[in-house]
């Protein structure tokens, strides 16, 4: 006959990592930094676009290259 021994089990307690909470304050600082980034793009952008509309005016005032007739060009004196 044989005799069985029994050994002590082993426990394993599984420790989860703690979960990082969005709060509202985040979700603000992220709505308004990308709303501050998208200002500075539509600023730049505009910027661009109006120093090349320029560009192009002052460019046709200097090689004294008219528009078209058929233009629907605005002059504002």
């Amino acid at each position: 006959m044989e005799m069985m021994i029994q050994q002590q089990p082993i426990i394993v307690h599984v420790i989860q990592p703690p979960i990082e909470s969005t709060t509202v304050g985040d979700v603000l600082i992220g709505a308004i930094g990308l709303t501050g980034l998208l200002v500075l793009v539509a600023l730049l952008l505009g910027g661009a676009f109006g120093g090349i509309l320029i560009g192009i005016k002052i460019f046709r005032r200097r090689m004294n290259i008219e528009p078209s007739a058929d233009s629907d060009i605005i002059h504002i004196f």
